[in-house]
């Protein structure tokens, strides 16, 4: 089966879905990779006194790195601008989209849910974009696609301000929840090496405790489908294509 996760930034893809991505291959699926933007403007910039364009071009080479880390089947970086997608003409992005689709020819597509998790402008647009050129593929005839996944991270009940009195992450509702998938430490120590190809951006992730939250399992919303008990994997229950 052919899976494709699209992302709006490097990084986004190991922040748990690495560990996703690293079991499904183990289990001989294919794995493609669809980040939207090279991540040039994060403030990590600053720090090393990069252009917008240098950090991009030092972020390309890091997913390069996870590319091969993970053993991805494929990987495709565009270069629309980071934090700015929601100023470009949105067709422009399903265009992009569509076109890997097309190619790919995918039965899986994953992308962040509607909230974004971090409800990031740019994680918003990217739900819009994937969502609606999913659902526009579908009704003119691109039966191979079979499914929309969303990762996701569950509501844990907690207070809506975190010990700083920031916004605590956004979550999905148990109810919205269709896959809790366990992870073999194998995964998680995957997850770990994918992260560790960022070497720009190091002290984001150790300052995130990404490893910690997510733990032995990772979660995943179904458009359109609703399981209970949740599957074990987004490509569970798919029928044959």
């Amino acid at each position: 089966m052919k899976i494709l996760y699209i992302f709006p930034h490097p990084d986004d893809e190991s922040f748990g879905p690495a560990a996703a991505m690293h079991a499904q291959l183990a289990r001989g699926h294919e794995v493609y990779l669809l980040t939207l933007t090279r991540g040039g403007a994060t403030r990590q910039r600053f720090r090393l006194g990069l252009s917008v364009g240098q950090m991009g071009e030092v972020r390309y080479r890091e997913m390069l790195q996870v590319e091969k880390t993970l053993g991805l089947t494929g990987m495709t970086v565009l270069d629309f601008p980071d934090s700015g997608l929601k100023e470009l003409d949105p067709r422009e992005l399903e265009r992009a989209v569509e076109e890997e689709i097309r190619r790919i020819r995918p039965q899986v597509v994953v992308t962040y849910p509607v909230h974004g998790i971090s409800g990031f402008h740019d994680h918003l647009v990217t739900h819009a974009v994937v969502k609606r050129v999913y659902l526009d593929m579908r009704e003119r005839g691109a039966g191979y696609l079979k499914r929309l996944a969303f990762y996701t991270i569950p509501d844990d009940g907690g207070p809506f301000l975190d010990e700083s009195g920031r916004f605590r992450l956004r979550h999905s509702g148990e109810e919205l929840i269709d896959v809790v998938m366990p992870l073999a430490p194998e995964d998680t120590e995957a997850m770990k090496r994918a992260l560790a190809c960022y070497e720009t951006y190091q002290s984001t992730i150790a300052a995130t405790r990404v490893v910690e939250r997510v733990g032995d399992r990772l979660y995943f919303e179904i458009f359109g489908e609703d399981h209970k008990p949740p599957l074990a994997d987004i490509t569970d229950g798919i029928g044959p294509f």
